[in-house]
């Protein structure tokens, strides 16, 4: 079940599953993020304001947050597999998002061995204020501590990202002044 939900004071709205738990309830999260973890595995959402980076084709600004990613996750490896624009039906009040699938191979924790880590990233130019707002689901398929999720958990992960991407609103610019 999927429930509208409030970003950054009410200026975003997104539709999200009930059950991914707002992590600003028990870990500190930066201004610019809101954090979504899942209940029953290390799946999570992440929804982030960020400066626009230096690409004008959205294609290629997505995949430069999502190598940008991979550098903060110290990836070992990293694919992108599709990048698509994904029209949300907002006409034109949100930017329609450039949908990014890929994965990294990630060594978290300090463990020996790496986890294998989907990445689904939707981008939101909004070049008027130069900024990039970039959703982000990682979704764990291997996984030394545990959490990795099934083929069948990917394709409803997915599913809930797709959702999640066309149902994002920006309903308060003044978010980005």
């Amino acid at each position: 079940m999927s429930a509208a939900k409030e970003l950054f004071g009410g200026a975003i709205t997104v539709s999200l599953p009930t059950d991914l738990i707002d992590a600003s309830d028990f870990r500190q999260v930066p201004d610019t993020q809101e954090v979504f973890v899942s209940s029953t595995s290390d799946i999570s959402l992440i929804v982030e304001v960020l400066q626009s980076v230096d690409a004008t084709d959205l294609r290629q600004a997505a995949g430069l947050h999502f190598d940008a990613l991979a550098h903060d996750n110290d990836a070992t490896s990293q694919t992108i597999a599709d990048t698509a624009e994904n029209p949300n039906g907002s006409d034109g009040t949100t930017p329609d998002p450039v949908v990014l699938y890929g994965t990294q191979t990630v060594k978290k924790f300090n463990s020996r061995s790496a986890d294998e880590v989907r990445i689904l990233l939707a981008l939101y130019r909004v070049p008027d204020k130069n900024v990039d707002l970039v959703m982000t689901m990682n979704v764990p398929m291997t996984s030394a501590k545990g959490g990795a999720v099934s083929e069948a958990d990917w394709t409803a992960a997915r599913a809930t990202f797709d959702v999640a991407a066309k149902s994002l609103r920006i309903v308060d610019y003044g978010l980005f002044a």
